[in-house]
């Protein structure tokens, strides 16, 4: 064979040698960006499938308020960034805050939902309690994560929460937070001070929704005035700010809990 020939012949292999390293290059250059894609479509995937298969009834029909005062907190939610809501147990503060908040994540109106309460001992030392910290707070967020299961479901709820979608935290994790595009509950409100309810405010940033939930007549800190009722009389009435007060009358929880709060309004001192 001619030399010609074969110098034509090895620099045809050299550059197909190169032209396929340039491809393996290419190929190993998109991986990542592959393997991205191939994740959130499988996070996806899971998302309906937990949807489809979770192992609770889940309520699908939409909220409905069951008193006026409901109705008005109901509007007061859907229509501004941050809304009170005061009054005795049993009036729905809670369950509708948190069943708003299931509608809202799932319509894709924001990216996670964050409860969040101060963990203050009614007279009980929580340190008896056994397991570790996560385990001892557990019980006080048992009233919030029925209501997750009960409009979600739950299977759905575990992922949520394993995934970060939903966050349950003691009041106390709030701080250095900043908050965007998200549902945020704070309940029991009642037992924060001024200080920290001006430190949990300026946690909210942009696309936030917000529902701060208290009765001050179950205070449990030893302080002078509490940090719900300083944040209502400031911003009730302000832009972006709504609030309802809840009466003996919207209870809803049983008639007996209608008598027993309607006993300790009419003889506080009793």
């Amino acid at each position: 064979m001619p030399r010609s020939n074969r110098k034509q012949m090895k620099g045809s292999g050299r550059n197909e040698r190169r032209a396929q390293g340039q491809r393996g290059r290419r190929s190993t250059d998109r991986a990542p960006e592959n393997r991205r894609v191939e994740e959130g479509a499988a996070v996806t995937s899971d998302v309906a499938r937990f949807l489809a298969t979770a192992n609770t009834r889940r309520v699908k029909t939409p909220i409905e308020a069951m008193t006026e005062a409901q109705g008005h907190y109901i509007l007061s939610i859907t229509s501004n960034d941050v809304s009170f809501g005061t009054g005795p147990a049993g009036t729905g503060k809670t369950f509708v805050a948190t069943a708003l908040a299931c509608d809202a994540l799932l319509a894709g109106e924001v990216d996670k939902i964050v409860v969040t309460r101060p963990v203050i001992e009614a007279e009980e030392n929580m340190g008896f309690l056994p397991g570790e910290v996560a385990d001892k707070f557990a019980p006080y967020f048992v009233p919030v994560r029925e209501v997750l299961e009960e409009r979600l479901g739950q299977s759905f709820v575990k992922y949520l929460i394993e995934n970060g979608k939903i966050e349950i935290a003691p009041f106390a994790y709030m701080r250095g937070r900043t908050f965007k595009r998200a549902f945020i509950i704070l309940d029991e409100a009642q037992n924060t001070t001024p200080k920290q309810m001006k430190m949990f405010l300026t946690r909210l940033g942009e696309d936030v929704t917000v529902v701060i939930n208290g009765d001050s007549s179950q205070q449990d800190i030893r302080a002078a005035r509490n940090g719900l009722d300083d944040a209502h009389q400031r911003f009730s009435r302000a832009p972006g700010f709504g609030a309802v007060a809840f009466e003996k009358s919207d209870v809803r929880r049983s008639a007996l809990v209608q008598r027993i709060v309607d006993n300790y309004e009419t003889h506080p001192e009793l």
